[in-house]
């Protein structure tokens, strides 16, 4: 999976998002749009290549507002599958968010 890979399938008749994460990202203050900028305007950061049912990957990705987010992503059957998204935590990430820290308080 690659960048492009991902630019290639984020748009809405592509997208697929469970009402679940629908509301989780109500909770956190994400909006949908926010998400699709993050991934168009993102870096993949880690890549799981082994998830089940679709390999998936991290992007961190910023905004047209210049916010910050953690995006992690699946393709399969061809969509781009949203599996969650947030505000990476300065404590559990190097300062530029690209690297988790191992020890985290």
């Amino acid at each position: 999976m690659n960048i492009e890979d991902i630019h290639s399938l984020c748009h809405d008749d592509s997208i697929e998002i469970t009402q679940h994460m629908m509301l989780r990202f109500q909770q956190r203050g994400i909006r949908y749009h926010e998400i699709k900028e993050a991934l168009l305007h993102g870096e993949i950061i880690e890549d799981y290549p082994n998830d089940f049912p679709y390999p998936s990957c991290l992007v961190l990705g910023i905004t047209l507002a210049r916010r910050k987010l953690h995006v992690v992503a699946g393709i399969g059957v061809g969509k781009l599958w949203i599996i969650t998204a947030y505000e990476p935590d300065p404590s559990r990430w190097s300062a530029d968010f690209r690297v988790r820290k191992e020890n985290h308080p």
